[in-house]
């Protein structure tokens, strides 16, 4: 009998055990897990993240597991939604290329409160994790790019990657997780219309994600059933959101090497279709010590989804200057950095980062499109009193292909979390989650964010 794609995927995520895990795929597990803390720790003090918290608290619920912002507890389903939003809101969580989709944001979160739920290992929530990754990373290639076009990858496919993590940890049976999928399926959703507003909808998507993956294991693991062919059905999730899919992509080579290991983290605190640019800008501006005076043109050759996605010319806000190109790139020339700091109404208004700005273009490089998603890449031009200076890259920074190492994940987590609290317990956190393998359960890290 021919199994559904939901089958095979929770064949493979039901059998899935940490012990046959490579020490690459649990080392990148641990990392991006630390990774995504220091997103939700600090993002969650954002208005959206603060917004969302308080509802949560006014709804009430038992206190099921941990709002990582705060330390406080709510329903298991509540802190899903609060740490999802808040993990997303800096815009420094991690991303997955051929997918184009934010794993950490939608699966963590449902991950740990899970874990909460039945205090899971450390060995049993790496597990959650991978496989989450796993099923929401193969089901956004399966549908890339067409589906992005119109849907948040990060708001859909996280759903099922919320599911597949969720239910792994609370320990579902084959046919248990088909249902978990195919309720996730149902719930699947994130529309791309916020960027047009620079509206806090994006945060919202993987907090969803997150609650909705988590609410369908729990429903399946109490008998609720859910669509068996919620992916390749004649009313599923592939023909309902994408022009173009490739079924095979969902479980070809399953099991055989982890989508995890092929997660990209940020290092600048903006949509990841400005990094590749970022990168060669700051590196161009540091080498020729170009000042933004003697600036009199820049062009940037990228592929169409970053000219649709980033190409705002005008951000009217913080969080719309984190989507457009152009104040990245004047950004990077007259700071030569783009952390977390330097997204502020500030420099939105400096004047000499607006009038570099106005010397900015922004086109499609054919030879550049024919290399995305499997890419990113970008090709930059500066036009000087002195000369023509160029770069190109076909990897930001943190790519696989370009990676960070451990210690500097560890100083990005420092750096986001140190403002906000005391330095003995940012580096027990620290020192807590390398260790993760060896966690009896998740207070293991989570008390040391207890009365923030």
């Amino acid at each position: 009998m021919h199994k559904t794609l939901s089958h095979q995927l929770a064949e493979f995520t039901v059998n899935l055990k940490f012990k046959d895990l490579p020490t690459s795929t649990v080392r990148l597990a641990v990392l991006s897990f630390l990774d995504w803390l220091g997103s939700g720790i600090r993002g969650g003090r954002e208005s959206p993240g603060r917004i969302v918290r308080e509802m949560v608290a006014e709804m009430g619920g038992n206190p099921q597991a941990t709002i990582l912002t705060t330390g406080e507890r709510s329903s298991a389903l509540g802190a899903a939604l609060v740490n999802g939003v808040s993990s997303h809101i800096l815009e420094l969580d991690d991303v997955h290329k051929a997918s184009i989709f934010h794993p950490a944001a939608p699966v963590m979160p449902a991950a740990l409160a899970a874990a909460e739920l039945v205090q899971a290992d450390g060995k049993k929530l790496i597990e959650g994790i991978v496989a989450g990754y796993e099923v929401g990373i193969r089901i956004g290639e399966a549908v890339t790019p067409s589906h992005y076009k119109k849907w948040h990858t990060t708001g859909t496919c996280g759903t099922f990657g919320a599911a597949a993590a969720a239910g792994k940890i609370l320990n579902l049976n084959v046919e248990e997780m088909v249902h978990a999928l195919g309720n996730a399926g149902s719930q699947a959703a994130g529309l791309w219309e916020f960027i047009e507003d620079g509206a806090m909808t994006k945060h919202l998507h993987p907090g969803k994600a997150a609650m909705n993956g988590l609410l369908s294991a729990i429903l399946a693991s109490k008998g609720f059933t859910g669509a068996r062919r919620i992916l390749e059905g004649k009313r599923g999730f592939f023909v309902s959101t994408a022009k173009e899919y490739d079924v095979g992509k969902v479980v070809a080579g399953l099991g055989n090497k982890y989508k995890i290991e092929e997660n990209c983290f940020k290092i600048h605190s903006s949509c990841r279709h400005t990094h590749a640019a970022l990168d060669v800008v700051i590196g161009l501006a540091e080498r020729e010590n170009i000042i933004p005076a003697e600036v009199a043109s820049v062009k940037a050759g990228v592929y169409r989804v970053a000219l649709d996605i980033v190409n705002n010319p005008d951000p009217k806000t913080v969080y719309a200057a984190k989507f457009s190109l152009p104040f990245c790139l004047a950004l990077g020339l007259v700071k030569r950095k783009a952390g977390l700091e330097y997204f502020s109404l500030e420099t939105l208004s400096d004047p000499v980062i607006r009038e570099v700005m106005k010397k900015i273009k922004i086109e499609v490089d054919p030879e550049l499109e024919s290399m995305y998603p499997e890419r990113w890449p970008v090709r930059v031009t500066i036009g000087t009193k002195r000369g023509t200076f160029k770069g190109k890259t076909d990897y930001p920074k943190g790519d696989p292909e370009n990676p960070v190492s451990g210690e500097d994940l560890k100083k990005k987590f420092y750096d986001l979390v140190l403002p906000v609290l005391d330095e003995e317990k940012v580096r027990s956190i620290v020192k807590s989650v390398i260790n993760l393998p060896e966690a009896r359960s998740p207070q293991d890290v989570l008390k040391w964010l207890a009365k923030n």
